[in-house]
């Protein structure tokens, strides 16, 4: 066909979407020119657009997510998770970036239209979005997603409940699109080669939570699988993620980057689309897509491999400690050593602490307690446990029985234990007063996908967080609407249990 005959066939489908001339009506002139221009613009691009077969497939899927029951545990599974992620939020609003992005959505104001959790600010899907984002990340408290190095909890959960709130769906409805938030995001990064990614200078938790997030509103928001496509190119657009958020010393960007914005930026994404915005309709294939942008040795396969078979929130950690993710199986030692040995703190001559390399240096004496090893690991000698307000008790970092027993503890950071997929294990070896060394070995922390949290330990680190913010007897209330979630048909009506 030459280039004249087709453009001759583009006018005349955009004439043709167009209609008969029109008389004047009613409508007024702004709202008939928005109309007629969504319409010509469609109708082009039906005439000139090829999707590949990955974009058809994962569109088609996304539109029609909230249809697709979920298997018995999948949904006991996905409710753990909104589960964690609404104690991170609401927890998280009372630390630092929490506090800054209150007074920030303060400014703001907007349309009544969903809960800003942990306070009484009512705003806009978007505000909301991104500020309960931000709360998800606060510190180290979210789940984690290992193949494809995403936090999906903060980010789709903001957006979820944002979006549930707004459009008044029920808890159903809710769970399906966090399920699938899960599936979409962590595919994406797997499809880039999450590792090889973050090697190139790219933060996969940017890309796979943005993606995850705008996938779950886009469900939410009712898209067709035409307006799933022109969704997914606005969240292309919007992608971001530099490591050197790696960098901020108080977590502020870090919440931002990880939470918030991802949280935002893919609520954003599936409401232009659903007002009509428009674009291009397959942003994984053809020039400049964003694979041979940001992977071009990307494997577009992954993107739908299994959907609706494999669910990623079932490949999915759950925290049972909130720290860095490095601290993880040392505390699980020290746990598991003193269920098996009769000493205390003070019997512990010297302490060496084994993880991967790259891992020590991430967990090195750090300004905050919460990701300082050496710190958390005397405080769960000295306490035998480690609650969240005792990990990120700063004046306790001074305290001179924690830093005395500090000075006897050693980090290693061993390069035959450095494995990028193996970030949760370590070893603990205690040298005691009495002559005695005993060691543990941590193959996977507790929390890990090979040893998951059970539904009572989830409700203990739950409570642990949502009870100092809300009050034991509403975290309680909380925690048991979550179990029986399918039963609120109104996502608005659990707003008293979350709000303060």
């Amino acid at each position: 066909m030459t280039k004249g005959a087709s453009e001759a066939k583009r006018l005349k489908a955009i004439k043709k979407a167009k209609g008969p001339a029109r008389q004047p009506t009613r409508a007024s002139p702004s709202k008939r020119l928005k109309s007629l221009s969504v319409e010509s613009a469609r109708a082009a691009a039906a005439t000139t657009v090829e999707l590949s077969e990955t974009m058809i497939t994962l569109s088609a899927y996304i539109a029609r997510a909230l249809k697709i029951s979920l298997p018995k545990d999948v949904t006991e599974r996905a409710k753990l998770h909104l589960l964690d992620a609404l104690a991170a939020m609401i927890s998280g609003s009372r630390l630092l970036p929490g506090r800054r992005v209150i007074d920030y959505i303060k400014t703001l104001g907007g349309t009544k239209e969903a809960c800003v959790v942990g306070t009484r600010i009512m705003t806009t899907a978007i505000n909301a979005a991104l500020a309960n984002g931000i709360f998800g990340h606060a510190d180290e408290t979210d789940d984690w997603h290992e193949d494809s190095i995403t936090h999906p909890g903060c980010s789709v959960g903001s957006a979820v409940l944002a979006l549930a709130e707004r459009n008044r769906h029920g808890g159903t409805a809710l769970l399906r699109a966090m399920v699938l938030g899960y599936d979409v995001g962590a595919r994406l990064t797997m499809s880039m080669d999450a590792y090889r990614s973050l090697q190139r200078g790219h933060h996969p938790p940017v890309f796979g939570d943005l993606f995850g997030a705008a996938a779950a509103a886009g469900a939410l928001a009712g898209l067709s699988p035409e307006c799933v496509r022109y969704m997914l190119s606005y969240t292309a657009q919007q992608a971001s993620g530099l490591p050197c958020l790696l960098r901020d010393l108080e977590h502020t960007e870090k919440a931002f980057d990880i939470g918030g914005m991802p949280a935002h930026n893919g609520v954003q994404a599936a409401l232009l689309a659903a007002h009509g915005f428009t674009g291009v309709a397959d942003v994984f294939s053809g020039d400049h897509n964003f694979f041979a942008v940001y992977s071009p040795d990307a494997n577009l396969e992954v993107l739908t491999r299994e959907l609706g078979k494999t669910y990623e929130v079932m490949n999915t950690s759950i925290k049972k400690w909130s720290v860095g993710a490095p601290i993880l199986s040392s505390l699980d030692a020290i746990e598991t050593l003193k269920r098996n040995y009769a000493f205390s703190a003070s019997d512990v001559e010297r302490l060496v602490i084994r993880v991967g390399k790259r891992e020590a240096g991430v967990v090195n004496n750090r300004a905050m307690p919460d990701i300082n090893i050496q710190h958390l690991v005397a405080v769960m000698l000295l306490d035998n446990t480690l609650s969240f307000t005792a990990a990120h008790d700063l004046k306790r970092m001074r305290d001179p029985e924690v830093v005395k027993l500090k000075e006897r503890i050693e980090l290693v950071g061993s390069p035959e234990m450095s494995d990028p997929k193996r970030r949760w294990h370590g070893e603990v070896e205690l040298v005691l007063r009495d002559g005695r060394t005993i060691k543990h070995y941590t193959p996977g922390a507790h929390g890990t996908i090979h040893k998951p949290l059970t539904r009572q330990e989830g409700i203990a680190k739950a409570l642990d967080l949502l009870a100092p913010v809300l009050g034991k007897r509403k975290a309680e209330l909380l925690i048991d609407a979550v179990w029986n979630i399918e039963k609120i048909t109104d996502m608005r009506k659990m707003r008293s249990l979350y709000r303060v």
